[in-house]
Parts: C-alpha cells; structure tokens; sequence
C-alpha cells in the first residue's frame, strides 16, 4: 500500500476542522503499538483480511488494496500519518460464490504476530457520520469463538451520538447481555477524535472514552450467563465493515443493502466514508 495525502477524500471527509487537544501521554509500559507514520502498513505488526471472509450478513467484501486501505498524511488533529479504512462501491467484483457483496472494504488483524493478556489497549480514531456503517476496534482470543472470548472495545453503526461496547463468549455471545452504550455529552459527537479504550484485569474489564470510565464488567457478573473466557490471550481487530445484523438492528432498513440507506451509499461513492485510525497502543498491567 502506498501513502497518499488524498487532498480531494480529504477535503470531502471534512479533515480540515480544527485539531482537537491532544492526549495526554501515559507513563505506563508500552508493549506495543503502531503510530502508522510509516509509508505503507507494517505487515511485521498486521495481516490483512481478504473476501474468503464472511460473518453477520454484512455486505462488503474484504481486500487488501489501496482503495480501502491506506496510510494517509495531512489530517487536521492527527498526529503524523493515519490507518484510513474505508469501504468503496464496487458492484459485481466479490470473489465470493455465495455473498456478491456491492462494497469493497478492509480489515486488519495482529493475530499470529502480536497477542497479550491483560493490560489497556486503547485506539486513537476519528469515524464518519453514516448511517449504517459498522466500524470497529475490538480483541479476539485465538480459538474457536465464542470459546475465548472477544472484547469489543468500540463498535458504531452510524447513530453518530453514541458508540457501543460489548463481551462474547460461551453463554453470552451474539446477542450478548453484556453490552452498553455511550452517549456523547452535547456538542460532541464521533466525528472527532476520540481514545477508545479498555483496561482488562484478572477479574473485571473497564472501558473508556477519552480516559472516562463508561462501563465496567466483572468475572461475576460474566459467570452469571456462562464461563470467564478472559484470561487468554488476545490480538487486535480493526475494520470497516458495512451494514449486516447490528446496523439492521439498530435502523430497521432494508433497501437499497441490509441496514445501509441509499444515502450512505451516496456518500461512500462520493469518497465521503472512512475510519481513521491515529495510532493503537497496548500497555503493560498496572501494578496493583
């Protein structure tokens, strides 16, 4: 993938606000992370999904193209270079026998090359005001699902005033009890830069918004619906997909895709849809 200042998406996707402050630096141990500052992806640190993949009823097929995944330069509020998911509409070119996905769209993974168990994973990410997207930041153990476990540290089907988080595991996956919502105060919304975070311990998993609390679960309340599937390790998610079960769920619509409205689908040509990923770090437990 090359590095490509995209000044014409840019300018669409309205990157030209005023930076937002920047956050505080940690002085906690950093074990890993990715500034994307590089020209293209780190390849040593991420693998990349391709269109055999399919879950949810989504509606866009996976690729490993510029197109749908880039390092861009020259957003208002970033720090140096960013990780640009974004889907594009492209009928009639899915690979897959059975799905015939219209959007083409990307996902990156660390599985095989960086996992951990306990610690704070947090995301710097910037998302678009469309409804019916499904981007995501999430953690995902590396057998068998639900068996160990997924953390999903933020997930946003395009209502712009909230993001969701949510555990899976045996018991308590797909429709999970173990989920909540965020609602942004007044005058804030996801369209700015936000930190994305959770602080996984032993015994409870704390998620965040911007270095406040929003959500706290604890290994009792996981075990009253089935096992702790918690205490293995993980590696990181980040991808953009497009409609399926939880926008649907949310928006109810059916036409012209499953939980993606014509306008979005507008806006997605128009190179107007994107997540924007400023960097993601994993830090060490805090010593307690």
């Amino acid at each position: 993938m090359i590095r490509s200042t995209f000044s014409v998406c840019l300018g669409a996707l309205g990157l030209l606000a005023t930076p937002l402050a920047a956050e505080e630096p940690s002085a906690r141990t950093l074990v890993w992370a990715d500034e994307f500052n590089a020209p293209e992806l780190d390849r040593d640190k991420w693998g990349v999904v391709g269109p055999e993949f399919w879950v949810n009823n989504e509606q866009q097929a996976y690729v490993d193209a510029p197109a749908v995944l880039s390092i861009v330069d020259g957003l208002a509020g970033a720090d140096g270079g960013a990780l640009m998911l974004r889907p594009v509409f492209k009928p009639g070119v899915d690979p897959h026998p059975d799905r015939k996905a219209d959007f083409l769209s990307g996902r990156v993974e660390s599985q095989g090359k960086f996992d951990f168990t306990y610690g704070r994973a947090e995301a710097r990410i910037r998302m678009p005001d469309a409804t019916g997207v499904w981007p995501a930041f999430w953690l995902l153990g590396n057998d068998t699902w639900p068996g160990t476990g997924e953390i999903d540290i933020m997930e946003y089907v395009g209502e712009k005033d909230w993001v969701g988080v949510a555990l899976h595991g045996p018991g308590y996956s797909g429709e999970t009890p173990l989920v909540n919502k965020f609602f942004f105060p007044e005058g804030d919304d996801v369209t700015g830069w936000h930190v994305y975070a959770v602080e996984w311990k032993k015994d409870e998993l704390l998620f965040q918004v911007d270095g406040h609390t929003t959500y706290r679960v604890t290994r009792p309340m996981v075990e009253n619906y089935g096992k702790w599937a918690f205490d293995n390790p993980k590696y990181l998610i980040l991808n953009f997909a497009m409609g399926g079960a939880y926008p649907f769920k949310t928006n109810g619509i059916e036409q012209p895709y499953n939980g993606v409205p014509q306008a979005t689908v507008d806006r997605v040509e128009a190179g107007e849809v994107a997540m924007l990923v400023d960097w993601v770090r994993v830090y060490a437990p805090l010593e307690e």
